[in-house]
């Protein structure tokens, strides 16, 4: 029998900055898709998925319906290989999710590391969390996951939301002094489930 990882409510204490970075949302115009606004975004997917290797730095919250959780970020990815590293500053508890395309592992929260066939039933069975990781290391690049979505785009041409894999995603700042530009900000919610990143550096190739 799996023992019980530390409590979650150990992860739920958010700086009075963090909380702000995170709630603070920029209203924009927003444009329905046209010919010309999609062949640029396939362009730009086409551009960024080519950049198989990317690190980020941020921070992430959390939350469902029953528990939450929040801290630093240190997600690194080459190819399919991940390893996505969650730090609480209040705790001092860290943990670490890594794996690829064909399984995952979960360190930091019990006495050894524990796998499954994918993140996100990891993470699901050992913290109660529904996170898509698959579909979210494209979302954070602004990228659409595979399979149909529906998208909304910026007066400027860069999405402002997914509609996918039932969850709605808002893009709610973009660091324009890249090319192409790449999210800050991003909100994730299916039903009572929310992932919030604030994305403090992109290093990419």
């Amino acid at each position: 029998m799996i023992a019980k990882p530390f409590p979650m409510r150990q992860w739920r204490l958010l700086p009075v900055g963090l909380l702000a970075l995170l709630l603070v949302a920029c209203a924009a115009p927003r444009v329905r898709p046209d010919a010309a606004l999609l062949a640029a975004q396939q362009q730009r997917e086409q551009q960024l998925t080519a950049m198989s290797d990317w690190s980020l730095k941020g921070r992430l919250a959390l939350s469902g319906p029953e528990d939450s959780g929040s801290g630093s970020l240190d997600w690194q990815q080459k190819g399919v290989e991940f390893r996505f590293t969650m730090h609480a500053p209040v705790t001092g508890k860290t943990w670490t999710l890594s794996g690829n395309d064909h399984g995952a592992e979960l360190t930091g929260l019990q006495p050894g590391p524990v796998a499954a066939r994918d993140a996100s039933s990891l993470l699901e069975r050992e913290l109660g969390w529904n996170v898509p990781v698959t579909e979210l290391a494209h979302w954070v690049r602004g990228l659409r996951a595979a399979g149909p979505a529906e998208i909304v785009f910026r007066a400027d041409g860069l999405p402002a939301e997914f509609r996918q894999a039932g969850w709605l995603v808002e893009f709610k700042e973009y660091d324009e002094a890249r090319e192409p530009a790449l999210p800050r900000r991003i909100f994730a919610s299916n039903g009572e489930y929310k992932v919030r990143l604030a994305i403090q550096r992109w290093d990419l190739p």
